[in-house]
C-alpha cells in the first residue's frame, strides 16, 4: 500500500510554546531541533514514499526547508495534529493510500512501530484508523506517575476490547495499577498510547466534519467510528514524546539510542 507520513507541527503550543524548534543536545554534543529529529525518524521507515512536514508558522517552515524537508502549510485554525493533516492531504492533492500521522514531538518512534501500524492497516480492510499501543515498562510507568504527581498533562493511556478495537484513551493511568506491584515487577497491564495514527481518506475527510472531541484520538470514538490498537513491541528501546519542558532531559538521555 502507498503511505506517506505527515508531521504536523505548531509553535503556538500551551505547554510548551515553540516546542518544534527546541534544540536537544545529541550524544556527540552537537544539537538539533526538535522538528528535525522526528523528520528524521520518518526516514527510517521502509516503504514511506514520501515525508512531509505540515505547519501553520513560518518559523518551522523555515528551519524544515533548512534540512532538506518538504513543508505543505496549513491554517492556525487547525485544532490539533489530525486537522492539520486532513487539510494538508487536501492543500496539496495528496493521493496515497493511507496517511500516517507522526506527531513532531516523537523523535523516539522507533521505525517498526509505523511499520507494523502500516501492516495492520492493509491486513484489515475495515479499520479506517488505527494507532499503536505499547505496554508501560517501570521506567515509562515512572514517567507517567511522576508527570501525574506534579500536575503535568503529559502522555495518553488506551484501554481496548475485543479485536483490539479502542474502548478509551485517557490522559491519566487507565485501568489502575498498585504502585506497590509494580515496584515488586509485576507485568504492568497499561498500554502507553503512541501519539502516531494510521487513516484511510475517507478517516480524515469524515474528521473534519465532526464537532470537537475531549481528546483528539477520542473524536473517532465519539462519532461512532471505531479505532484499531495495533499493540508494537518496545525491543529495549525507551519510547516517550516531549509533551512538557520537563521531557527535554527524559528524551536527550536516550538519544544514543537512535545511533
Amino acid at each position: 500500500m502507498i503511505f506517506d507520513i505527515l508531521i504536523p507541527a505548531r509553535f503556538a503550543s500551551q505547554r510548551f510554546p515553540g516546542k518544534p524548534l527546541q534544540n536537544l543536545t545529541l550524544p556527540d554534543g552537537s544539537q538539533k531541533p526538535l522538528i528535525q529529529l522526528s523528520y528524521e525518524a520518518a526516514q527510517r521507515v521502509r516503504g514511506v514514499r514520501d515525508i512531509y512536514v505540515t505547519t501553520d508558522d513560518a518559523r518551522i517552515r523555515d528551519v524544515a526547508n533548512g534540512f532538506g524537508a518538504k513543508v505543505i502549510m496549513t491554517s492556525s485554525d487547525c485544532q490539533n495534529g489530525t486537522e492539520r493533516c486532513a487539510q494538508a492531504v487536501e492543500v496539496a492533492g495528496l493521493d496515497a493510500d493511507i496517511y500516517v500521522n507522526l506527531q513532531g514531538d516523537a523523535p523516539l518512534t522507533p521505525n517498526w512501530f509505523i511499520e507494523d501500524l502500516v501492516q495492520a492497516m492493509a491486513a484489515d480492510q475495515d479499520a479506517q484508523m488505527a494507532t499503536p499501543v505499547l505496554r508501560l515498562d517501570p521506567t515509562t510507568y515512572a514517567h507517567f506517575a511522576d508527570d501525574r504527581r506534579n500536575g503535568r498533562v503529559g502522555g495518553t493511556t488506551a484501554v481496548f476490547g475485543h479485536q483490539n478495537r479502542a474502548l478509551y484513551f485517557s490522559k491519566e493511568i487507565v485501568p489502575y495499577v498498585d504502585p506497590i506491584q509494580v515496584a515488586n515487577g509485576a507485568v504492568i497491564p497499561v498500554f502507553h498510547h503512541v501519539g502516531v495514527y494510521a487513516y484511510r481518506p475517507k478517516a480524515l475527510r469524515n474528521y473534519i466534519s465532526w464537532p470537537l472531541g475531549r481528546l483528539e484520538q477520542l473524536r473517532f470514538l465519539e462519532n461512532g467510528q471505531w479505532v484499531k490498537c495495533v499493540e508494537v513491541e518496545g525491543k529495549d528501546r525507551v519510547f516517550w514524546e516531549l509533551n512538557n519542558p520537563e521531557d527535554v532531559g527524559r528524551i536527550e538521555n536516550v538519544l544514543d539510542q537512535l545511533v
